[in-house]
């Protein structure tokens, strides 16, 4: 009988060798799954983006969790840099101000993290870049009502059947659904998403410059 459950069923090296090649062939699926139907999104995605950038306004950036960290990710690219050396883009990750996120939430409700933000410091020509794999989270959907009050556009990125999120979207707005419904895949190629995305900013307001 085992001891505790560290020592319930453990797996043999073969084992673990096994189901870490099942988690890549699982990723390559659902990448190439993606590649066969989000293209397009995804260069209309870049386009509302960069009309942003190029118009004086900024990207507001949000998520929960490994979305927050997505957020975060991207919006480092931006203020940073990509892959080539330039200026910063106007981007904010609405996730990283732990005063501010924790204040709203013990202050109001947790739902109103980003959407009081969005209120706050949103201006009519910014967009909303909001990540939720479920598209069920309320924080997120309260966000893109915000969003809409301001006049900011809103471009999603999503998994599943698009949630909640999905469904508060505008006819101005843009949708990135990954055709998948699990967490760990949706997330994988939310981050090829945004390299994507950065990948395509940078070329249209940088052109094409060989590296």
């Amino acid at each position: 009988m085992p001891r505790n459950h560290m020592e319930a069923a453990t797996p043999t090296m073969r084992d673990r060798t096994a189901l870490v090649s099942d988690i890549f062939k699982a990723s390559i699926e659902v990448k190439q799954a993606s590649a066969a139907v989000l293209p397009a999104a995804v260069a209309a995605a870049a386009e509302a983006l960069i009309e942003c950038l190029r118009g004086g306004g900024k990207i507001l950036c949000c998520g929960n969790g490994g979305s927050a960290a997505d957020a975060q990710h991207f919006s480092s690219e931006m203020l940073n840099r990509f892959e080539r050396d330039r200026e910063g883009f106007a981007a904010i990750a609405l996730t990283t101000d732990a005063s501010t996120v924790t204040s709203i939430a013990n202050d109001y409700h947790y739902n109103e993290i980003f959407a009081k933000q969005i209120r706050a410091l949103g201006r009519s020509g910014d967009t909303l870049l909001a990540f939720t794999t479920s598209g069920n989270s309320a924080n997120i959907v309260r966000a893109i009502e915000a969003a809409h009050l301001r006049n900011i556009r809103v471009v999603l990125l999503s998994g599943r059947d698009g949630g909640g999120a999905a469904r508060a979207l505008g006819p101005e707005d843009r949708e990135l659904r990954v055709p998948d419904e699990r967490t760990a895949r949706i997330q994988e190629i939310h981050l090829t998403l945004i390299h994507c995305l950065c990948e395509l900013i940078d070329l249209e307001l940088m052109g094409d410059v060989s590296r």
